[in-house]
């Protein structure tokens, strides 16, 4: 399993933003321009590269070596480095959600499946079923891509139950 460290402040902020976190899903296995970034959201480039900056600056983006654009503009293309996948966030807020909607939100529902259950468990039976889910989390991150398989999505919380205290 992935040893994680704690967020610094600087990090933690930057990660607190649904687009942002986005940028970087977008830019996960293949480096994007700002431009390219700014169209995949439907946004305009000069907002997106303020995000962007704030990835680079905190190590979350990694510029690559500079192109020539199609009219022989400047580009450079960034690259996540997959910082985030070695950090514990202090607490789980709303961005890491908010962006997992508006990326479901794109997909046809019938290319979504989800499922919800409800536990009750004691803690050691607990702690073995977070372990197992990590586990198996991190064998399936540590896998190399196949470029011509389709890209798939995941997300998952777990939380205690305010339904059934």
């Amino acid at each position: 399993m992935t040893e994680r460290r704690l967020a610094t402040d600087a990090e933690a902020k930057a990660l607190a933003s649904a687009l942002r976190l986005r940028i970087l899903r977008i830019c996960v296995r293949k480096p994007r321009t700002n431009k390219e970034i700014a169209a995949i959201l439907g946004r305009d480039p000069a907002s997106v590269l303020h995000h962007t900056r704030t990835l680079v600056r905190t190590g979350f983006l990694e510029a690559q070596e500079e192109r020539r654009g199609a009219r022989g503009a400047r580009e450079i293309p960034y690259l996540a480095t997959r910082k985030s996948w070695h950090l514990e966030a202090p607490a789980l807020d709303r961005s890491m959600l908010d962006a997992f909607l508006e990326e479901l939100a794109l997909v046809p529902a019938t290319e979504a499946e989800g499922t919800r259950m409800a536990l009750r468990l004691p803690p050691p039976q607990m702690e073995e079923f977070r372990t197992r889910l990590k586990d198996l989390l991190e064998e399936f991150a540590a896998r190399p891509d196949d470029p011509a398989a389709p890209a798939w999505s995941l997300f998952m919380v777990v939380h205690s139950d305010p339904n059934r205290p």
